[in-house]
Order: C-alpha cells, then sequence, then structure tokens
C-alpha cells in the first residue's frame, strides 16, 4: 500500500512540476520520508542523495537556461537578470488562468523582463525584441529539462522502491 501511496505522489509531483511548482522536492521528501517509515532502508541513501543532487541541477537549470539564452541572442547580461527575475516574479503573480496561469507568467515574465532590461539599456526595439524571445525559448527549454529530470528522478525512485 505505501507503494502505491508513493506511486501517487510521485504522479501528482510531476503534474506540480508542469504547473512550475515545486514538485521535484515533494517527490525527493516523499521517498526520504518512505524510505524512513518502511523498514530496511529500501530505496538507499546513495540514491536519495543522487535524486536531490538532480532535484538541485534542475533548478539551477530552470533559473540559468532563460538568461543564458537571452545573452546568446544578443542580449547584455542586464537582459539575462531581467529574464530571470521576470519569469520568477511572473510565476509568482501568475495569469489569470486557473491551474496553468503560473507557467504563463513565468513564460511572459521572462519575455518582459528582458525586453524592459534591454529596451532601458538603450536598445533599439527591434533587438529588445529579438533577446526577448531569446529569453523566452529559454524558459520554455529549461521547463521541458526539468520535466525531464523529473521523470528521471520518478522513475529512478520508483525502481528503488519497488525492488
Amino acid at each position: 500500500m505505501t507503494l502505491l501511496i508513493l506511486a501517487g505522489v510521485i504522479i501528482l509531483s510531476l503534474i506540480l512540476i508542469v504547473l512550475g511548482l515545486p514538485g521535484l522536492w515533494i517527490m525527493v521528501a516523499s521517498a526520504v520520508v518512505y524510505n524512513m517509515i518502511v523498514p530496511g532502508d529500501p530505496i538507499g541513501w546513495v540514491s536519495l542523495i543522487a535524486v536531490a543532487v538532480l532535484a538541485l541541477v534542475a533548478e539551477l537549470l530552470e533559473f540559468t537556461m532563460t538568461g543564458r539564452y537571452a545573452r546568446k541572442y544578443g542580449g547584455s547580461r542586464r537582459a539575462g537578470w531581467g529574464a530571470i527575475l521576470g519569469g520568477i516574479l511572473g510565476a509568482m503573480v501568475g495569469f489569470p488562468v486557473p491551474i496553468v496561469g503560473p507557467v504563463i507568467g513565468a513564460f511572459v515574465g521572462s519575455f518582459v523582463g528582458a525586453l524592459v532590461a534591454e529596451l532601458t539599456g538603450g536598445a533599439s526595439a527591434g533587438d529588445a525584441t529579438r533577446v526577448a524571445k531569446g529569453a523566452l525559448i529559454g524558459r520554455v527549454v529549461s521547463t521541458m529539462l526539468k520535466i525531464g529530470i523529473g521523470f528521471t528522478i520518478g522513475i529512478w525512485i520508483f525502481i528503488a522502491a519497488a525492488k
């Protein structure tokens, strides 16, 4: 029964990742709790540490990819930081659409953050738009990477717990 509950938590956590919520950390925490309540150390501390490191890498990628893509498309460091901060602010404020609002907000925030940073830095409207488009692409890529890492973590935890 506890394995089914763990599987349910992993599946719900994957949905949370898509919505921009801390699903990776819920997966890691549920694996730690499972390891503590089921006798015999079923998952193992090496696996727990490994999935925690993967979760940390995914979070770092999410925050840095947006800025990296903004710079790749010709933006300044200022545009990179604008994209990162705009994405975070956009996810927190959200968008007036139930459930997917934080995701849309993060995408819009990354675009607007890079755009405003470039425009206030003296870039032309065309250049600033190109950089903002790069920031948006970076946000989408980072979200997809985070979802992929989330699937990896979920499968790892489930296989380790089921053995």
